[in-house]
């Protein structure tokens, strides 16, 4: 039976909201195993003069944990 955990993330991009949930799932990767999902729940942006400076986004990650003692077959 898999377990699956869910962290809520925010990130942010000068260039674009998709770009913001790449860098969230990169950042996440370094310290967490397993990542399987990630659902945006919000997004927003920074405007000045009129212009959008920063996209941001709320995502929640999902990723698989191993029980301690398993053994992949």
């Amino acid at each position: 039976m898999a377990i699956v955990k869910v962290l809520e993330l925010m990130a942010s991009s000068t260039k674009s909201w998709e770009d913001a949930v790449s860098q969230a799932v990169h950042e996440a990767s370094q310290t967490v195993k397993n990542i399987r999902s990630v659902y945006i729940k919000d997004h927003s942006a920074v405007v000045k003069n009129n212009k959008i400076t920063e996209y941001r986004i709320v995502a929640k990650l999902s990723f698989e944990i191993e029980p301690n003692g398993a053994k992949k077959t």
